[in-house]
């Protein structure tokens, strides 16, 4: 029987490359594993992988009565509605622990580090497998994402000595180079309908009861979204009402500037100054130096509706 292996709804690279790479893992291990996506992957990871020739996995969103591993997550509100009903055998993650439990024991690697692929990289090393160019030069991109080419603030010694051996193995000698190019086509929004820059990173938390949608769009330069700020405004509105949501917040995050504009949709804006002691103007606000999500923007959130 297979052995399902995913990341979170919405996948970034981080879930897609990670799925991919864990899997071919589990498979060198004697395990038969597929991995697969919880949704339509984004272009940045498209572009990985078309430039690594890998296919792009086939999507999934029930497993009951089947055999998983989790990547990237470990959140009911991120993972299948279904995922209960399945048998959870690991879970591989760089977040905090979530809410999923197990009747049975497991393995679980959570690492306090940038990505989910440089925990991978680990257990290809510890298992004493060799990682393929192919996996590397994935493995290799989603730690240049996850981690903002290593300016994020959830950036470690740890993925930045994972990616430089991976790029060897990957052939990749420019890190800088290959990670400009990913956030251009992660900055490419032209013809893209509202809710799927919306949702293109994206997701849904349990804050003391109350629902909070946090997106995040990172960009090259805020100027490629002048012209649509407005319309990204009305549509976290219309998601926020679509999902009895208390909040969404849509990150706007200048990869140059390193920082963040934050797009409020809120029962009680207040918690936006709670969160960051800024005060919020025309449902928005700057946040200097913001640009993890998971590091940055999610702790802050939880103390404010603690």
């Amino acid at each position: 029987m297979a052995v399902y292996v995913f990341g979170h709804k919405n996948p970034d690279s981080d879930t897609v490359c990670g799925a991919i790479a864990l899997a071919d893992l589990q498979s060198k291990l004697g395990v038969e594993a597929v991995a697969v996506t919880q949704g339509k992957i984004n272009p940045e990871s498209a572009f990985i992988l078309d430039k690594f020739g890998v296919a792009v996995p086939e999507v999934k969103t029930s497993f009951a009565g089947e055999k998983v591993m989790l990547v990237d997550h470990s959140d009911l509100a991120q993972s299948p509605d279904d995922l209960k009903e399945a048998e959870l055998l690991g879970i591989v993650d760089h977040h905090k622990l979530g809410d999923v439990t197990t009747p049975n024991p497991l393995e679980c690697w959570i690492w306090p580090v940038g990505c989910s692929c440089t925990v991978i990289k680990a257990m290809y090393d510890f298992y004493g497998v060799e990682i393929p160019k192919n996996i590397a030069g994935l493995m290799l991109c989603a730690i240049l994402s996850d981690t903002v080419i290593f300016k994020s603030a959830t950036c470690t010694d740890k993925d930045k000595k994972a990616a430089e051996e991976l790029a060897k193995i990957a052939g990749e000698s420019d890190l800088q180079a290959l990670g400009m190019k990913m956030f251009e086509v992660k900055s490419a929004i032209k013809g893209t309908p509202m809710r799927e820059l919306v949702e293109r990173d994206y997701k849904d938390f349990d804050m003391n009861g109350n629902k909070v949608g946090i997106g995040q769009l990172e960009l090259v330069d805020l100027a490629l979204v002048a012209d649509i700020k407005e319309d990204l405004a009305k549509d976290i509105q219309a998601l926020k009402e679509e999902g009895n949501r208390h909040s969404v917040f849509l990150m706007l995050t200048d990869i140059m500037k390193e920082g963040t504009e934050l797009l409020i949709a809120s029962d009680d804006p207040s918690v936006v100054e709670k969160a960051f002691g800024a005060k919020p103007e025309g449902g928005k606000v700057w946040l200097d130096g913001v640009m993890s999500r998971k590091k940055q923007v999610v702790p802050n959130f939880e103390k404010a509706f603690a």
